[in-house]
Order: structure tokens, then C-alpha cells, then sequence
């Protein structure tokens, strides 16, 4: 009887053995009747990489904008297939969506009612695209038509250059632009945390995909050739370039940055992406942002007078070009933070990390 115990108990023993070893050996494969590990991002469709903003990302300036968005029944968000979103290449990704509006508040943005040229959130749009298409990758630039209204502060210091007998438009937002910078800062982060939500509801998981905020870059600067300081180029006075090139986006880029911390997003640089290739820099050919554009034609038509002026100061079809090639290399990286500079090559690359301004 004591032998038979034995027997049982080592045959009991040797069968716990082989059961570890098989278990160990099979454990990182599916096995019948479990799921399979996720392969990237749920849902079904093409792999998807999403562009959500305002004009810097529509592609205001760049030229050729879709029908629909160039003053079709309202709306002048102004998409251009030169758009930086249209160039991004990740590795599998087959569709390109930009989504962004020019003049967009991040209200617009966020989940809401709140519109854009006729148009519904953008939160709420993308809601719709992941109902068949695997977002991969979303970038976002807004906060600019918040308190800020960057636009219309350049266009207050056009009207300046008129007037030289006033003080200059930089010498009242020396003492209000902080402010204004930090009263947009819960207004982005909202927005970005509405665009989490809804990719949450989707079932994503931020391992999925990637989330990168974008700052803005000075369209023009100081050092413009005296006669392009005029109404056929960059009619602007020099104290109030300075100001905008050196506190101006500066600080409208820390605020961008806090709002990515806020939602852990990565965080791309734009604050000095254009220098040297600024509206009225040099030859426009080596330029990566529009001068002062008046589309002619637009003057003739009421509904369209007034956008006239709408392309002027954003970047190019090249300075799109030169955004989407440092975009491609941060998104290659997949973590950190980084700014777009001009490298030896002449082009824009991601500089990983705080780069001093």
C-alpha cells in the first residue's frame, strides 16, 4: 500500500511538472477560445492619422482649398490638400483626415454646439470618423483664437504701421499677453480632454495612439528689407516684430505646453520653426509663410469681400511641406517632447527635448 502511495504520488508530481513547462512555453500565445492580442488601435477601417485645429492646420495659406471649404454655403474653413496632414507618413497608415478649421476656438473643438463656418465640433466629428476608420495618430494646434486672437493682434499692428504717430500695437500687449495666454491654457486643455473622451468611448487606450499638440510659429520678423515694409509685402513696424517674434509666440507656446502636460500629450514646437524663412525674409520662393495676400477677385463678390485678406501671415504650401517633415521624424520617435528648427540641410527636423528659445 505505501509503494502504490508512492507510485501515485510522484505519477502526480511528474504530471504538475509538464503542466508549468506547457503553460510556460504556450503562455504568450492565444489559445482556443481566448482573444488574440490587440494589434493597434480597435475598430475596423484603414489606418487613420488626424488632424484637428484651427487655420495653421487647415492649411489656410497654402492654397487650393476644397470647394466646399473655400465660401461654399458659408464655409471658409479653408482646407488645402497642401496641408502638413496630407504629407505625414506612418508606417501602415493609408488615410489622412484633417478635420481642422481656420478661425476655430478650441470651444469648436471641444464637445458641444459650438460651430465654425457652419461647421460642428470637431470632437464630435471625429467621433464619426472612428466609426470606420483606426486612428493612429491625432495632431492638434488651437488656443490661438481664444483670448489671445493672435490673428486679430497681427491685424491690429497692420493698422499700426499706418499710424506712427501711436504707440505701437506691442505696447499695450507687453502688459495684457500673459494673461490672455493663461486664461486660454483651460479652455485648450478642455478641448484636448474632450478628444481623449471620445477616442475612450471607442475603446482606445492611450497606448493606441499617439496625441501631439503643435504651438504656432511667427509668420514674420524683424529684419524685413525696408521696401517690403509696405503694402506689397509685410507692413508691420519693426518694435512690434520684435515683440512678436521674441515674447509674442514664446509665451503663447508655454501655454500650449502646459495644456499638453495637463493631458499628457506630446508637446512639437513651432516658436521658432520659421526663422529665416519668415513672410518678407527673402526671395518668396524661399519663404514658408504668405505676405499680405488680397485676393482680387474676392473683392467684386458681397459674400466674399470680406475673406479676401483671409490667407495672409500663415504658412505656405512650403512651410507645410517643412512642418510635415519635422512632424514625420517626431512621430517616428514616439515619446518625448521636441521643437522644429532649421538643421544644416536647410530643412525643419525635430530637436528632442526644451531646446532654450
Amino acid at each position: 500500500m505505501r509503494r502504490f502511495r508512492w507510485w501515485w504520488g510522484a505519477l502526480a508530481l511528474t504530471f504538475v511538472v509538464v503542466l508549468v513547462g506547457f503553460i510556460a512555453f504556450t503562455g504568450s500565445e492565444s489559445r482556443p477560445g481566448q482573444p488574440s492580442p490587440r494589434q493597434g488601435p480597435p475598430g475596423t477601417g484603414p489606418l487613420t492619422v488626424v488632424s484637428i485645429g484651427d487655420s495653421t492646420v487647415s492649411g489656410e495659406g497654402a492654397g487650393d482649398y476644397t470647394p466646399t471649404t473655400n465660401g461654399q454655403g458659408g464655409n471658409w474653413c479653408h482646407r488645402s490638400p497642401n496641408a502638413f496632414v496630407e504629407q505625414i507618413k506612418i508606417p501602415d497608415v493609408t488615410a489622412r483626415v484633417n478635420l481642422a478649421c481656420s478661425g476655430a476656438p478650441s470651444e469648436q473643438i471641444a464637445l458641444g454646439e459650438a460651430k465654425q463656418w457652419t461647421e460642428p465640433s470637431q470632437a464630435q466629428q471625429l467621433a464619426n470618423l472612428i466609426k470606420d476608420h483606426r486612428v493612429a495618430a491625432v495632431v492638434i494646434a488651437i488656443g490661438a483664437n481664444d483670448e489671445p486672437k493672435f490673428s486679430a493682434q497681427v491685424n491690429e499692428c497692420f493698422k499700426a504701421w499706418f499710424s506712427p504717430q501711436n504707440p505701437p500695437c506691442s505696447a499695450a500687449l507687453r502688459t495684457t499677453w500673459k494673461s490672455k495666454v493663461d486664461a486660454m491654457v483651460p479652455k485648450v486643455t478642455n478641448a484636448v480632454a474632450d478628444v481623449k473622451k471620445v477616442l475612450a468611448q471607442a475603446g482606445y487606450v492611450p497606448a493606441d495612439y499617439q496625441l501631439v499638440m503643435l504651438s504656432y510659429a511667427s509668420p514674420v520678423g524683424p529684419q524685413i528689407p525696408e521696401a517690403l515694409r509696405s503694402l506689397n509685402g509685410c507692413p508691420f513696424r519693426t518694435e512690434d516684430l520684435e515683440w512678436m517674434r521674441r515674447d509674442g509666440v514664446s509665451v503663447l507656446s508655454d501655454g500650449i505646453e502646459q495644456a499638453s502636460r495637463a493631458t499628457s500629450a506630446r508637446f512639437l514646437d513651432l516658436s521658432r520653426a520659421g526663422a529665416g524663412h519668415e513672410a518678407c525674409s527673402s526671395e518668396p520662393a524661399n519663404e514658408w509663410f504668405s505676405r499680405l495676400t488680397l485676393q482680387l477677385r474676392d473683392l467684386g463678390q458681397v459674400d466674399r469681400a470680406s475673406h479676401a485678406l483671409q490667407e495672409s501671415f500663415h504658412p505656405n504650401a512650403n512651410g507645410h511641406a517643412q512642418i510635415a517633415n519635422c512632424l514625420n521624424e517626431f512621430l517616428a520617435a514616439r515619446a518625448g517632447n521636441a521643437s522644429c528648427l532649421s538643421g544644416p540641410d536647410g530643412k525643419l527636423h525635430a530637436a528632442p527635448e526644451v531646446v532654450a528659445r
